[in-house]
């Protein structure tokens, strides 16, 4: 019966945006993000200052852990939740665009906006190089591999010279200023805006593909990708395609993270980073942008709130996610996947 009545809230919150016309839609739409860019200062309006995290200053949290982790968790969520894909080692591509960073910013004098494209692309290469192999397979298998690539990827880091060995690389610049803003440890907010304009074109991109060729064969896929080949789809393909996309949206996340933390080391991208980011994809709701976005808030946020409580925070970080017996579909589960738990109640 839970489940029912969700679903009719759901249905009448589709019916109600339905109802909008498409001025009303772009309005509403430009109005929320206006309020989610000034979420930076809302520890400054009273009711909300109880934002503030102990340790760190709330802007900075917003930059890393939340915002990159909706980040990468939006591009996990094109691999597992669109395509039914586990990937264990996604990471790995996470890693690849901070070293790019690192390395042709101190090496070579570039800039962050000219590495960014080149993270991007190294990301994707890597991306086919694993795929291509990879996607041959299928369940577990396929998570031990991609598992397996996230760990060669860091312990590769962890012994060459040009990625500083077990030391990392230190003295990463900041992006220069581009359009007035200023990237420095005095405007944490402008990183966020950088983040947040990143995370917005994640989902443009997400929206459009879904609606499209790509989208419907990855749903194809992640029903059941045998019937999906003999109906035509050329699942090699379009697998290696969210491979690609969502190693893509990784890649640009690490650039960005290097250039803001202005060091990186091998420790920073060890294998239980993947895991969370997994959790975020699952408990939000696999397959749901929407509730990607807020599962990843969540989680990346509640350990930096509590963190004045030590080691106990994992232990509560923990029964959140065993919470997840409540709501085993995620937060905000597909609505797909939620009709037919609905009937299934009936």
């Amino acid at each position: 019966m839970m489940k029912l009545n969700n679903f009719n809230l759901r249905d009448k919150g589709a019916a109600i945006w339905g109802g909008w016309s498409r001025p009303v839609r772009t309005v509403f739409v430009l109005i929320v993000i206006v309020l989610v860019g000034l979420v930076p200062f809302a520890p400054s309006w009273g009711p909300t200052s109880f934002l503030n995290t102990p340790i760190t200053s709330f802007e900075n949290v917003l930059v890393y852990p939340v915002g990159m982790f909706v980040l990468m968790a939006l591009g996990l969520n094109i691999v597992v939740g669109k395509s039914g894909l586990l990937d264990l080692g996604y990471i790995a591509f996470f890693a690849i665009g901070a070293y790019s960073q690192a390395i042709l910013s101190t090496l070579h004098g570039w800039n962050t906006w000219q590495i960014l494209p080149f993270g991007i692309v190294f990301a994707m290469l890597s991306g086919v190089l694993l795929g291509l192999p990879a996607l041959r397979l299928r369940g577990d298998y396929l998570a031990i591999i991609t598992l397996g690539f996230g760990e060669i990827v860091r312990i590769v880091s962890l012994n060459l010279s040009v990625t500083g060995g077990p030391n990392g690389i230190a003295g990463i610049p900041n992006p220069p200023t581009i359009f007035g803003f200023e990237f420095n440890l005095m405007f944490p907010e402008h990183f966020f805006w950088l983040v947040l304009a990143m995370i917005l074109l994640v989902i443009w991109m997400i929206r459009r593909f879904t609606a499209r060729r790509p989208g419907r064969a990855w749903e194809a896929i992640r029903q059941d990708e045998d019937v999906a080949a003999l109906m035509g789809v050329n699942t090699l393909v379009y697998k290696l395609w969210s491979f690609v996309i969502g190693a893509a949206v990784a890649g640009a996340a690490g650039v960005i993270y290097a250039s803001k933390v202005m060091v990186i080391s091998p420790d920073m991208f060890k294998f239980d980073v993947s895991i969370l980011i997994l959790a975020c994809v699952v408990f939000g709701g696999i397959g749901n942008i929407w509730g990607v976005v807020l599962g990843a808030s969540i989680l990346a946020y509640l350990p930096e709130r509590i963190r004045f409580i030590s080691d106990a925070r994992q232990v509560i970080f923990g029964l959140v996610l065993i919470m997840m017996n409540l709501r085993p579909d995620g937060l905000l589960p597909r609505k797909k996947r939620e009709k037919i738990e609905a009937k299934r109640t009936m």
